[in-house]
């Protein structure tokens, strides 16, 4: 077939798929964008828009949709008398923007969820240690931040209404913020207790100000105003002209309401922002900008050469300034794809970084649409340079922005680590690449030339263009060639089935570069060679047999090697009565270090070994009690 009806046969083929996206949806290709901020002025008007637009989007088309390091700090006036010198902290992305967690510490005191209480304990010196108090608390703590003689914790009660009649049961749900004055932790005392209508999304905590990101989802049928309560007094969170909104069309809608919260002056009044959103994906929070993402995934009017359109997948990024206190809405902006997690994100020299995949990941090659990009912008969300198509048909595993350079981890079936260049913000540049089996969900700076990478080994499938993912593999990355990454040493953790927390969750991963050592949970799963004479296929699940802390050493001249294991579990019982999954609440999922001792949390134990020998020095039982999941009792308010 000649050049010319090559081009004629394409045009004709995307006339007809246009063409019957009219017939079949006829919204997908008409809907107008308007990416302007708007706000309402009536509650009637905030009904109309979104029973309109949730109706409308009904008609489009969706698509499949698929920090910091650890630092160790030392003693301050402000801290507790009796505190350690050195102690880490939690794991966060940017520094000065502390992350809330499950567990917390200030070198002197260890401070954690277990079950529905927050527990206090007097943790250094470690042979010593024990609870000094228990927060009963109504509802079910997720996580908090200890600032000074404060903390801070962040919940969800949560209660419903029954009415059999009725097809569908309304739910709600309240989320607390507690905020204790703990200058005597063996009696803590309540200095302000908030509950919203709502569901916690996520936090962080700039110098005294705690900002709370909620939401609060709304049904087109009934919309009702989110409800705040402080010190007992209740009052609509929002007015309806309180809150800004975007004209576009989306599926579901939330109030996506953006607190700050004065941890040290409790008299300081609290203040908010309201957004109706659709479904708020991600999070990124620089010292001085909150930026929240979320895709559009369906089909949206692009014009072509041809004069004819196609359809896309795109990011929303809100940008919202937060200082002092104070918040306010600055700009919005979009670029292609959809992003992984706050790791995809970074600012840096008042850009804003972010990394996406766009299209389908198949299970064929030939089936795959994906590719991968990395996107600048400007302070107003502007895209002023682009790198895009990278690794055709493979996603985003894993990326880290740290200063003028991205890593990016993309896989399918062997992990190709990319080192990109963003000294010129107008011209990202790819410097080199590395290609070995399996995948980093994790990457973690070692120093300025050397990463640390977490995720599985894989074995390529002889079937098939996929991989079988094997047990937990922790890499150590040269890129000081950038032209040509190393991987200098790895550690491969179990066989097939074997997980870790550190593998989607940064805050379990703990590493101190002065001390040689990396600290992760692993679930091990094992399989039993001589069951398999003819060799163990690649498909196979091993059995559970372990839970506890992997604790491993590393430096540049001995890579990583083990330097031991610390288990909460003394009953093989657990493993035997695992099936699929494993869970108990003796599961390690976090630890830290004071001084010289190595901490690691439970719901169920604070367990203390030392950190060279990892000889055990103490351990302490904690007051979980497991959870009740079905129906709670109604309550009326």
């Amino acid at each position: 077939m000649k050049k010319g009806n090559v081009t004629i046969v394409v045009v004709a083929l995307i006339v007809l798929i246009i063409v019957g996206t009219y017939v079949f949806f006829p919204q997908a290709i008409r809907v107008q964008y308007d990416d302007s901020v708007k706000q309402f002025e009536t509650c009637q008007e905030l009904q109309t828009f979104v029973k309109t637009n949730v109706e409308k989007s009904k008609g489009i088309g969706f698509f499949d949709v698929l920090g910091a390091p650890t630092v160790a700090r030392t003693l301050t006036e402000s801290q507790a008398a009796g505190a350690a010198e050195e102690y880490s902290t939690t794991n966060i992305q940017v520094e000065g923007v502390d992350e809330a967690d499950i567990v917390k510490n200030d070198g002197k005191y260890i401070y954690v969820v277990s079950g529905q209480k927050v527990v206090i304990v007097d943790a250094y010196p470690a042979e010593t240690a024990a609870i000094l108090s228990e927060l009963e608390l109504n509802g079910t703590p997720q996580e908090m931040f200890i600032n000074g003689d404060k903390l801070i914790i962040f919940g969800q009660e949560s209660y419903e209404y029954y009415d059999y009649m009725v097809p569908r049961m309304p739910y709600s749900q309240r989320m607390f913020i507690k905020v204790y004055d703990v200058s005597d932790r063996s009696n803590p005392v309540i200095k302000r207790d908030i509950y919203f209508d709502g569901s916690y999304f996520d936090s962080r905590m700039i110098g005294d100000y705690a900002y709370v990101i909620l939401k609060s989802y709304i049904y087109p049928e009934e919309i009702e105003m989110p409800e705040i309560e402080v010190g007992g007094e209740v009052k609509s969170a929002c007015r309806c002209a309180d809150i800004y909104y975007f004209d576009y069309p989306d599926y579901s809608y939330s109030i996506t309401t953006v607190l700050s919260v004065n941890t040290q002056n409790d008299e300081e009044e609290i203040k908010s922002k309201n957004f109706l959103l659709g479904y708020s994906q991600e999070m990124f929070v620089s010292l001085e900008n909150i930026y929240i993402t979320y895709t559009r995934g369906w089909y949206e009017p692009i014009p072509l050469e041809e004069g004819v359109e196609i359809p896309t997948e795109q990011t929303i990024i809100h940008k919202i300034s937060v200082k002092d206190g104070n918040i306010e809405y600055k700009t919005n902006g979009k670029v292609p794809g959809r992003v992984l997690n706050q790791f995809s994100m970074d600012e840096y020299n008042n850009n804003f970084r972010i990394a996406t995949t766009a299209g389908r990941v198949a299970r064929t090659l030939e089936q795959a649409t994906s590719s991968n990009n990395v996107y600048v912008l400007d302070e107003d969300l502007n895209i002023v340079g682009k790198l895009e198509d990278l690794a055709p048909g493979e996603q985003i595993y894993s990326a880290r922005f740290m200063g003028d350079r991205c890593y990016l981890v993309t896989f399918r079936k062997i992990d190709p680590l990319f080192v990109i260049d963003l000294s010129n913000p107008s011209l990202p540049t790819i410097l080199g690449k590395l290609k070995i089996p399996g995948y980093s969900d994790y990457l973690h700076p070692y120093d300025e030339n050397h990463l640390i990478g977490i995720g599985k080994e894989a074995i390529g499938a002889e079937e098939g263009d996929f991989t079988w993912y094997q047990g937990v593999k922790l890499s150590l990355f040269d890129v000081s060639d950038v032209s040509k990454p190393k991987e200098i040493s790895k550690y491969e953790i179990g066989d097939r089935g074997t997980d870790s927390n550190a593998l989607h969750d940064h805050k379990a991963f703990l590493f101190s570069k002065s001390k040689g050592m990396i600290v992760i949970p692993i679930t091990l799963a094992e399989i039993d060679e001589e069951k398999y004479p003819t060799g163990v296929p690649p498909n196979m699940y091993g059995d559970f047999v372990w839970q506890g802390a992997y604790v491993l050493n590393i430096d540049l001249t001995n890579g990583i090697t083990l330097r031991g294991r610390i288990t909460h579990l003394d009953d093989e019982e657990y493993f035997l009565k695992s099936g699929y999954y494993f869970y108990t609440p003796y599961s390690v999922k976090r630890s830290l270090y004071i001084g010289d001792n190595l901490y690691t949390l439970s719901s169920k134990m604070i367990k203390m070994n030392k950190l060279d020998s990892l000889e055990e020095v103490n351990k302490i039982e904690l007051p979980y009690e497991e959870e009740y999941y079905g129906y709670p009792e109604p309550v009326v308010r």
